[in-house]
């Protein structure tokens, strides 16, 4: 089921969304002269024609941000250019929260259906319900406008803090009910689920590396601590990084005092080396930390530190091989470039980083495709291994440089049932938006109020659900087959997006994390200890 398109998405995603490792340093930008270079008054002058004598009226600030483009594609490929449009998404992203309301949305016939009401936020407090419909926002109607997404994002979030009155008609109740709310702060967690698995093992769940990433983990593993756990999965599947310093903080939790977490070195031949302190809250349990061909940059600085100390054992596939940091720098008009300004090593001394000098960004990008082609995917002997870039961790293990960081266990993608479902089906949108169909279409067959109870029933109306998912898949000209090998798959799929969107994300991860081949391997290693 590897099809073209999947992978060009795919892509495209990790072009944007992997291999960043911002420093943990500002930068300081007042003592930066001007530069006199010839070529940057050649380019000067050339604006300056373009702008006072060219004989048509052009944009020379769209041409500037050409020739920016240009030059930043001429670097390695985790340095890129970020327009004015793009930055506030990404600065979001990256402080762990936005402005606005605190809804998840999609339309049904043309009117606005809340499909989550986020955690922490606005509209939880005010008490908005999943399935609500938002009719007006103070004097403005929303319904029936055909408004896209980006209108309707731009009229739910913002900074202002003026109060907002919201119209809402409620399904179940068959009423109209106004709120009173005001935008604010709603919380984006970047430590998507924690729990106890089992009496003895914990799970944590990390999905990139933001300024409050250390303060969630931190109160996830104290969480898990008073419930007396001895063995912790760490899973960093497709976890793109981001800032490094959290990921420091978070590989000294598990690391005796004076270990080594990582070594940066800067454009100038510095190198900084990150030793472990006293005080780390998880040091001595079982640790599993789970990656594959998507964990990158961050992720990799926890995964290297482990490894190499001997500390725990890495399960799943070779990471992605990212081993630059990067700096954010202003441009001027909103403008920015995230500029690789250092490398950075494993505690071993090994780059991890993949070469990049001889292909086009492109093909950097599609190598996590080339793996299936290699066979790597299926085989941990075809995984590339050069003897010139060999380590040696204190036990005596080997370990290697050169593009990403081999795993001590290795789960092949073999196109198992769990790996389809789990890669298509959990992160599409088709199954989302059937189960909230069918929920609002029918509320009382889905009145579940208890999470726990949830979790441990199976899933009512099974064969109902089924036939009634098979119908949507057809009129939506998707037809699927769900027979005895993949049905009890799909159900527990199923079951986990019903979860989301009753009760959050972290009962959602734990019912997914069920049929989880990844989880089941850890599970088997601790029962072997």
């Amino acid at each position: 089921m590897k099809t073209n398109t999947f992978f060009l998405v795919l892509i495209v995603f990790l072009s944007i969304a992997i291999g960043y490792v911002f420093g943990s340093h500002r930068v300081d930008f007042s003592n930066r002269q001007p530069i006199s270079n010839p070529s940057v008054q050649k380019l000067n002058r050339l604006l300056s024609y373009l702008k006072n004598d060219y004989v048509d009226k052009i944009n020379t600030d769209s041409l500037v941000g050409v020739v920016i483009e240009d030059i930043v594609d001429e670097l390695d490929p985790h340095s890129v250019y970020i327009p004015a449009v793009q930055e506030q998404s990404i600065s979001e992203s990256m402080q762990g929260n936005f402005m606005g309301i605190g809804v998840s949305f999609f339309m049904v016939q043309d009117t606005i259906a809340v499909v989550r009401v986020l955690e922490g936020g606005p509209s939880e407090k005010a008490g908005l319900k999943s399935g609500d419909r938002i009719l007006m926002l103070d004097q403005d109607t929303l319904y029936q406008k055909n408004l896209s997404s980006s209108d309707i994002v731009s009229k739910l979030k913002g900074s202002s803090a003026a109060p907002i009155r919201l119209s809402v008609y409620r399904k179940k109740a068959d009423s109209i009910f106004t709120f009173d709310l005001t935008r604010g702060p709603v919380p984006l967690p970047s430590v998507s689920s924690s729990y106890m698995i089992n009496d003895e093992t914990g799970y944590v769940k990390i999905n990139r590396f933001s300024q409050t990433t250390f303060i969630e983990f931190t109160q996830a593993l104290e969480s898990l601590v008073k419930q007396e756990m001895e063995h912790l999965i760490l899973d960093l599947r497709g976890n793109p990084g981001g800032y490094l310093l959290p990921a420091k903080q978070i590989a000294d939790d598990f690391l005796s005092d004076q270990r080594p977490i990582v070594i940066v070195e800067s454009n100038n031949g510095i190198r900084e080396r990150t030793v472990a302190s006293s005080t780390g809250l998880f040091e001595n349990g079982s640790l599993f930390v789970l990656v594959d061909e998507n964990s990158a940059s961050a992720s990799e600085v926890i995964a290297g530190a482990i490894q190499d100390n001997d500390r725990g054992l890495l399960i799943g596939r070779r990471t992605f091989g990212k081993g630059l940091v990067q700096q954010q720098m202003p441009l001027g008009g909103g403008d920015q470039i995230r500029l690789t300004t250092a490398r950075y090593y494993t505690p071993t001394g090994r780059s991890i980083q993949r070469p990049y000098d001889s292909t086009s960004r492109d093909d950097y990008y599609a190598e996590v495709q080339e793996r299936y082609n290699t066979g790597e995917m299926q085989d941990e002997n075809q995984i590339p291994l050069n003897d010139s870039l060999v380590f040696t961790t204190p036990k005596g293990r080997k370990v290697y440089g050169g593009g990403g960081i081999s795993p001590d266990l290795y789960i092949s993608n073999e196109d198992s049932p769990e790996e389809i479902w789990n890669n298509y089906f959990l992160r599409s949108s088709l199954l989302n938006n059937f189960i909230f169909l069918e929920m609002d279409l029918k509320p009382q067959k889905y009145n579940f109020d208890n999470p726990a109870e949830f979790f441990n029933e199976p899933l009512p109306y099974k064969e109902d659900f089924i036939d009634a998912f098979k119908t949507y898949c057809l009129e939506n000209s998707f037809p699927i087959e769900i027979n005895d090998k993949n049905q009890e798959i799909f159900l527990n799929s199923a079951k986990a997006f019903i979860a989301i969107q009753l009760f959050g994300e972290n009962l959602h991860t734990r019912i997914v994390n069920q049929k989880d081949p990844f989880i089941q391997k850890a599970l088997d290693t601790i029962d072997a200890l």
